[in-house]
């Protein structure tokens, strides 16, 4: 007989399993009202609580059902799981709002003591950049206590890698202190453009998404983060020239914003210009590194069926992942 699991007794997203039967509160973390072949309304849904995210589908939804659930808030969902597409999804046959009580927090993923050590350590390596103009910058951009508190909050993405609070100062932390080790092989690469482009590669993710619900925010669905970054990195460098009473150079400026714009290393990825310098290759293979090693070992380790060689097929990635001895 199938246990039901019961609010009391509710199962964590990263420990769901094919088959099980719910009933249990998440946070609604994204939530579309979307129409079949037949005309009929569907609820689809994202749900999430402290250890990850889960898909949910629900049939024949009433639109005034659906407005009084909304993105943030809590919700009891009365389902099964059942395996779609390599993951888990939920097929709900019941979803309504969790009430007064839901406290949001306790399903929101926390920022662990490793995100203070690693914004301590990138802070050290920002404040002792070579560069002048660029160490001053760095100050100035540490200096902005909301938005590094931001920075330290965010995820650096909604599913993919990093996808927790804390997550963004994670990964940029991580580029920063790996390009510290590949430093000595490449002398003829300047250190300090590559260290400053880790921090502002992805700053503008600040903007972009919300902490709170861990979906794209207005200013995030208009503009992205590449250039929320431009533009965080324009007000930055005006206010660096007031404190300090001395001109950005316009060619370092330039190439902080090509950084940021170029990140992601073709259009097809997303960036809006290819890497045209060699600091602009070594921050994208940095970021590449990072997030990938990030998400495989995520997946590997949230597959449920962690005694076979390869996981589900991930169509996302387009493959499956090998296992191997660990």
């Amino acid at each position: 007989m199938t246990e039901v699991k019961t609010p009391e007794a509710r199962t964590p997203v990263d420990a769901l399993r094919d088959g099980e039967i719910i009933d249990q509160p998440f946070l609604l973390a994204e939530k579309s009202l979307r129409t079949n072949r037949n005309g009929q309304l569907y609820l689809l849904a994202q749900l999430r609580d402290r250890t990850g995210q889960v898909s949910a589908l629900m049939w024949n939804v009433a639109e005034s059902d659906f407005d009084t659930m909304p993105v943030g808030s809590g919700v009891r969902v009365k389902g099964r799981v059942q395996t779609h597409q390599g993951g888990l999804q939920i097929i709900a046959h019941k979803v309504w709002p969790a009430g007064d009580d839901f406290d949001a927090d306790a399903f929101r993923p926390a920022a662990s003591e490793s995100t203070e050590v690693a914004f301590a350590a990138l802070s050290d390596l920002l404040q002792s950049l070579p560069d002048e103009d660029l160490r001053e910058l760095m100050v100035t951009f540490l200096a902005d206590e909301s938005l590094m508190e931001a920075f330290r909050i965010v995820p650096a993405g909604i599913k993919a890698h990093h996808a927790h609070r804390g997550g963004l100062c994670e990964h940029t932390a991580a580029m920063a202190l790996a390009w510290t080790r590949l430093a000595d092989l490449y002398p003829e690469v300047d250190s300090s453009t590559v260290l400053a482009g880790c921090l502002l590669h992805d700053l503008g993710k600040t903007g972009e998404l919300d902490p709170e619900t861990f979906t794209y925010t207005t200013p995030g669905q208009l503009l992205g983060h590449m250039q929320i970054g431009c533009d965080l990195l324009a007000e930055k460098i005006a206010q660096t020239v007031a404190r300090t009473g001395r001109p950005f150079p316009e060619a370092k400026r330039w190439h902080l914003a090509h950084l940021i714009l170029s990140h992601h290393g073709s259009p097809e990825k997303g960036s809006v210009k290819e890497p045209m310098s060699p600091e602009a290759v070594a921050l994208h293979v940095l970021d590449t590194l990072d997030a990938k090693i990030n998400e495989f070992l995520k997946i590997l380790g949230e597959d449920p069926n962690s005694e076979s060689d390869l996981t589900p097929y991930h169509p996302r990635l387009g493959r499956r992942l090998f296992r191997g001895p660990r």
